[in-house]
């Protein structure tokens, strides 16, 4: 469940403060923030869409479950993403929290209803939902069309530009998640990441190996021929 916070200032650029929510010319609109435990859920499929969501801290995934027991993750949200802005009135995808994760949210209908007055706002929520299809578009090619090893190629150039600080890329997701997302097996991942390593394009720092190093990134994005 849950546990209501004291709502803070977001640290990130093109915040949901910074689109105006919060300001007097907004005086409807207020921002509540929540934190999930690893593993809970933040809203389930089918769920009627009530929220728009910024990540603050943490990382969640959205997900759906296949015919036998299969899952498929849509995306994966950081710090500074946003998610939760759809078309229709229901949830496609079931959220969940990856890591301990504090989100801020608004009510759709009180965004939707400033936006009628506020041209910024009405660009800036424009921008997050080409932002998102993007994203999709980019998803579909990488299941459709890529091989496993330009899969996770891929997957590792797009967290490197996300996630890494300080030379290192911490990966709050786990093998699975990564698989789920790629459309590929656990082993068919490990045995891509194992591959990497061999030819000196990473290498891990840590016996849980979620913290790489990318020593040849060059090389690396040679092997997702398609980017």
């Amino acid at each position: 469940m849950p546990m209501p916070q004291t709502s803070a200032s977001l640290p990130r650029p093109h915040t949901l403060i910074e689109f105006g929510i919060l300001s007097a010319s907004n005086p409807t609109i207020s921002l509540s923030e929540f934190t999930y435990t690893r593993g809970s859920e933040i809203y389930s499929e089918k769920e009627p869409i009530e929220f728009v969501y910024q990540v603050k801290s943490g990382a969640v995934r959205s997900c759906k479950l296949l015919s036998g027991g299969r899952r498929h993750i849509g995306a994966f949200h950081v710090a500074g993403d946003f998610f939760g802005l759809e078309n229709g009135d229901v949830h496609r995808f079931s959220m969940e929290a990856m890591v301990d994760t504090i989100v801020h949210r608004v009510r759709r209908e009180s965004l939707d209803a400033a936006a009628e007055n506020d041209g910024t706002l009405t660009r800036d929520l424009l921008r997050m939902a080409a932002t998102n299809l993007g994203h999709a578009e980019d998803h579909m090619l990488l299941l459709g069309r890529k091989t496993s090893m330009e899969r996770v190629a891929a997957f590792l150039i797009e967290m490197d530009k996300r996630l890494t600080t300080a030379g290192i890329l911490a990966l709050p997701m786990t093998r699975r998640d990564i698989a789920d997302y790629l459309g590929l097996t656990i082993e068919t991942v490990s045995r891509s990441l194992s591959h990497l390593r061999e030819l000196g394009i990473l290498r891990f720092i840590d016996n849980s190996q979620r913290h790489i190093v990318l020593v040849d990134r060059q090389q690396l994005a040679g092997l997702d021929r398609q980017n």
